[in-house]
């Protein structure tokens, strides 16, 4: 077997929005400027695990200035928004609604952490992304994940469904600005090296070449 990763057009990712227009998408979001964000990236459905996240907030309530933005649409949204009006929580929370992929490169450099609560997936794209864009992910141990997100290098794993580990690891990247870019680095430099998409061709194109050889 030879292992290609599905590369993607990384320049966005990398270079990124400038600080000004960093604060407009805050800004337009009811979003403090030195606030910890902690985005996810999915559609609001079945199986993606929201709920877990709302769960693991309740554990960090106490923590200073921290939102949780959702980033995608989806037909649980209404359910969703519930579950965080029941817990309490609807003044930490943001939803961006359905959003252009072309939107995503500045919703991630807007935000600090990653958090991927699927419990099933590939491997999704929003880590990777959020890795070129320097951030921090803590993912479900499911599927792909741990082929991007290295625990304790370039995010944290956390076994599915365990809400204690999830805000656990979220809490050591809220507290610590120096660990999260000490692991976003991390992460940058992995998924810069093997997601380049001009990189994914030049690979497939090679695997081609030795089978005719």
């Amino acid at each position: 077997f030879t292992k290609v990763f599905s590369g993607m057009e990384v320049g966005n990712f990398l270079v990124g929005p400038s600080a000004d227009e960093i604060a407009g998408v805050r800004g337009e979001l009811d979003i403090d400027a030195d606030a910890v964000v902690i985005a996810t990236v999915s559609r609001l459905f079945e199986l993606k695990g929201h709920e877990y996240v709302i769960e693991s907030a309740k554990r960090l309530a106490d923590e200073n200035n921290v939102v949780w933005l959702f980033i995608g649409g989806g037909s649980w949204r209404g359910r969703i928004e519930n579950q965080i009006a029941a817990a309490g929580l609807s003044g930490q929370f943001r939803f961006t609604g359905l959003v252009r992929p072309s939107e995503i490169p500045k919703l991630l450099h807007s935000s600090d952490i990653l958090v991927h609560p699927s419990l099933r997936e590939g491997l999704a794209r929003a880590l990777p992304q959020a890795m070129l864009c320097g951030k921090p992910a803590v993912s479900f141990d499911v599927d792909g994940a741990r082929e991007v997100v290295i625990d304790g290098e370039t995010g944290f794993l956390v076994e599915a469904g365990d809400v204690d580990g999830l805000a656990n690891a979220q809490g050591k990247l809220i507290r610590d600005a120096g660990l999260r870019k000490r692991i976003g680095d991390a992460g940058r430099e992995l998924c810069g090296r093997e997601f380049d998409c001009e990189l994914m061709v030049d690979r497939i194109e090679r695997v081609y070449h030795n089978l005719v050889s």
